[in-house]
């Protein structure tokens, strides 16, 4: 897939980040470890210079992996050096913290990528022998309703934490029609449901542009699922190839599969606003990948009233185009390229997933992937208008 990377790729560009973007910047008589990993470990940055493709990357096979590693170590300690000699500055600290944070979405991208790579493997591979992971208890699906309002959304310093992207600034006033919304995930067995009543053939329930992917792909079920003999699916997953469990929440979907599905069970996707709201009061907990179980897990219990789910597991599509906030304004500096130049052509996601690190997510993160994407750790959950 083009849009995978190399696990070895994923720590020298962390390295590269904290090169570039810091010391080049704060070390007194700054030299690179190595010239030309200033093309060959740049992502997306045209501020910096020229880049290595991106498709192409799992065609690098130097440096070595060992070589990689000395970087990483070297870098490290010039970063320890020059935290030392900065204590008090207040733009060194952002950009550490950015790093870090930045860090923390290559470690999910990471898991993603390797459960790519694994999943064209004969043998199938397992990353992790943990399966099975929960016990089944299937939870009915319920309506939580919210009577919306003009209210506030974005980064809330007071409950949110000390840091955010620049994406989820500023705070400003949205106004939500009532609405109701799904009180947990659509689950592995609902999608089956989608599936044997034609739904990957039935045009009515498509976007335009999803009907012509999935004339163009041939997509016929979620990313990892194939067909059994007998009837059902088996799943490849980071246990391994297993069955395909129907109360387990779905997952590797794309915007235009999960906007079908919503079509079909007579519902529609949440907007970014709506889950914020319905996500305030939601304790920041769930199956994260401290969990280690690096897949959905069925919900066993639910507290009326209450929405489950809303973090972990998958990441949630909603109808939300990704676009900027009421007097939004990128970082200064080669950083300014980070979020806001992918404002275009691109859906909001929310919640966090199996792959992503607790401390990294809060209510107003926004994760964000083009219509088509699907190799993320990516779900849904349905909501419908109020009268």
């Amino acid at each position: 897939m083009p849009d995978a990377s190399p696990a070895k790729w994923h720590l020298a560009h962390l390295t590269w980040f904290f090169e570039t973007f810091i010391l080049e910047r704060f070390e007194t008589g700054f030299q690179p470890f190595d010239a030309g990993f200033r093309v060959l470990f740049n992502s997306y940055y045209n501020g910096v210079g020229d880049k290595y493709p991106r498709h192409q990357r799992g065609l690098v096979s130097r440096p070595s992996l060992d070589e990689v590693r000395t970087y990483r170590a070297q870098v490290d300690e010039r970063m320890l050096a020059v935290l030392d000699r900065h204590p008090d500055d207040r733009e060194l600290a952002m950009l550490v913290t950015l790093g870090l944070h930045h860090e923390q979405q290559h470690q999910e991208l990471l898991l993603t990528d390797i459960k790519h790579a694994l999943s064209f493997n004969p043998s199938r591979p397992a990353y992790a022998r943990q399966w099975p992971l929960a016990g089944i208890s299937p939870q009915p699906l319920r309506w939580i309703g919210f009577e919306g309002g003009l209210l506030e959304h974005g980064f809330d310093p007071g409950r949110d934490g000390d840091f955010a992207f620049d994406n989820e600034s500023p705070r400003h006033k949205v106004y939500i029609a009532p609405f109701e919304i799904g009180s947990r995930l659509v689950t592995n067995g609902e999608m089956m449901a989608f599936i044997g009543d034609g739904g990957y053939q039935r045009p009515e329930l498509w976007l335009s542009m999803g009907w012509d992917w999935v004339q163009a792909t041939g997509a016929a079920m979620p990313l990892y699922w194939q067909p059994c003999a007998g009837g059902g699916f088996q799943n490849f997953t980071l246990q391994g190839l297993v069955q395909v469990d129907e109360h387990t929440p779905v997952c590797h979907l794309s915007y235009f599969e999960a906007d079908a599905y919503a079509r079909w069970a007579g519902a529609r996707l949440p907007t970014e606003f709506e889950w914020e709201l319905a996500a305030r009061n939601a304790a920041v907990q769930g199956n994260f990948v401290e969990t280690a179980a690096y897949h959905p897990i069925p919900l066993q219990q639910q507290q009326p009233g209450h929405p489950a789910q809303m973090f972990g597991d998958v990441w949630e599509w909603t109808q939300s185009n990704y676009n900027p906030y009421p007097g939004y304004r990128p970082w200064e500096g080669l950083v300014g390229e980070y979020n806001g130049k992918f404002m275009c052509n691109q859906f909001v996601l929310r919640g966090g997933s199996c792959a992503t690190p607790l401390s990294h997510i809060r209510a107003s993160y926004r994760n964000f992937f083009p219509p088509d994407a699907r190799w993320q750790f990516s779900g849904l959950r349905l909501a419908r208008d109020l009268a």
